[in-house]
């Protein structure tokens, strides 16, 4: 399977219905394998990470540190996602991680800005 970087969507917002692309298929793939490097590909060039109630306002570099932390702390087992919503310019998934031994919740919102899709905010709670 092919997986598309978020540079070859260009122009792919307007279209992704048509192409029947699911932004998230990626993103969840990445956070299934714990792949921080992948993952802050699609991350915006200023995004929010909340980690366990710990809100931050981060550059793109910064958000990829702190989810590299985060999955060697958690290893990742498995992630799905169980819930998306949206239009075609703003998305928001929900999904269940486990990882290190333990669930959480993510959420995951992304925006199409400059014709791609980036994630504004991704949020990892434990379930409790």
């Amino acid at each position: 399977m092919v997986t598309l970087a978020p540079a070859v969507l260009l122009g792919f917002c307007a279209n992704m219905s048509a192409q029947n692309f699911d932004v998230f298929t990626p993103i969840a793939k990445y956070i299934r394998v714990g792949d921080a490097d992948k993952l802050s590909a699609w991350f915006a060039d200023n995004l929010e990470v909340v980690i366990i109630s710990q809100i931050n306002d981060s550059s793109r570099n910064q958000a990829r540190q702190i989810m590299k932390s985060f999955f060697n702390a958690y290893n990742p087992s498995a992630f799905s996602i169980t819930h998306q919503a949206g239009k075609s310019n703003m998305k928001y998934a929900l999904g269940i991680l486990n990882a290190g031994g333990e669930r959480f919740v993510v959420t995951i919102f992304v925006n199409c800005r400059n014709d791609s899709f980036e994630i504004q905010q991704l949020k990892i709670e434990r379930v409790e």
